[in-house]
């Protein structure tokens, strides 16, 4: 029986362009890691929650709300002190909360004298998105299992684990900006177009094709967003100029990632993740934003014990 467990999740690409709340790709590099070990009684403290801006009430942080909902379920007979070491930005559209939800989870499902099964943890970190940011999976499903990940349906929960297209690298340019999940989620469209909405379905489907038959090109073409996108953008300062900069260096395909503000580039090599995330920079300062860029393969395996 293990007393204590130290757990890292990458960060992610939700919606990957098109697949508002439906597509999600788990990032390598950058990531939340939770320490977690065994208490008597029944309650959760967080004993460091990761940032100064982020709360200590484990009714309100990410990893805390995700570990109760597995020790809930699990009908487990003791508590938790976890202790959050946030690696992804604030904020920052890389899956931030998803991977301390999810990293709290495997933490406290890892600390079971009897683990629970990977849908209660997908269901444990669920229930935390859904009080900090909506409820909504795209996020979670990769950063815990990751890949390449399809949410077909969140009542009953269903999630498929699609073929990563080999080669494929993604470039992330993080700009010096936060904005909060909610209000990324507060300026979608109530209704679109049933163009816009045959459209979108079209781009989703063309991307899971990509992803079985390894075309690159296509996954590329197929990140075409015309419903966030085009809503999120104009809150995203240089963003605009940063997509238009990248596919003019080679890349593959651009949009924002998850709600924003990291924008993203699909290339098939370093040397062109190089050359794309240059131009990406260029284009934030030129519109006095700085920017953090990486490139990035994706995290095949998710959130895992260290």
């Amino acid at each position: 029986m293990r007393e204590q467990v130290h757990v890292f999740a990458p960060g992610s690409v939700g919606n990957l362009g098109p697949g508002l709340d439906i597509l999600g790709l788990a990032i390598g590099g950058l990531g939340d890691a939770v320490r977690a070990r065994r208490t008597a009684g029944r309650g959760i403290v967080v004993e460091e929650a990761g940032d100064p801006s982020l709360p200590t009430d484990p009714s309100r942080h990410a990893s805390a709300i995700a570990a109760h909902a597995v020790l809930r379920a699990a009908g487990a007979d003791f508590g938790l002190a976890l202790r959050l070491e946030k690696g992804l930005p604030l904020s920052g559209g890389q899956g931030g909360s998803a991977s301390s939800a999810v990293a709290g989870a495997v933490a406290a499902n890892l600390l079971l004298d009897q683990p629970l099964p990977v849908e209660a943890l997908l269901l444990a970190a669920l229930e935390s998105e859904t009080v900090l940011s909506g409820r909504h999976a795209d996020n979670i499903a990769p950063i815990l299992l990751g890949g390449l990940v399809l949410i077909r349906s969140l009542d009953p929960l269903d999630v498929l684990r699609l073929p990563v297209p080999e080669g494929l690298l993604v470039v992330l340019a993080h700009p010096d900006r936060k904005l909060n999940t909610r209000d990324g989620r507060a300026a979608l469209p109530r209704e679109v177009s049933r163009d816009t909405a045959l459209h979108q379905a079209a781009q989703v489907a063309a991307i899971v094709a990509a992803a079985y038959s390894g075309d690159l090109a296509l996954l590329g073409r197929s990140i075409d967003d015309r419903i966030a996108e085009p809503a999120r953008a104009p809150l995203l300062d240089g963003f605009l100029a940063a997509k238009r900069a990248a596919l003019a260096a080679g890349a593959l395909g651009c949009s924002i990632s998850g709600s924003g503000p990291t924008a993203f580039a699909i290339v098939g090599s370093e040397r062109q993740g190089e050359a794309v995330g240059a131009a990406m920079r260029r284009a934030y300062t030129e519109a006095e934003v700085s920017a953090t860029i990486r490139v990035a393969a994706p995290d095949l395996i998710g959130a895992r014990a260290l």
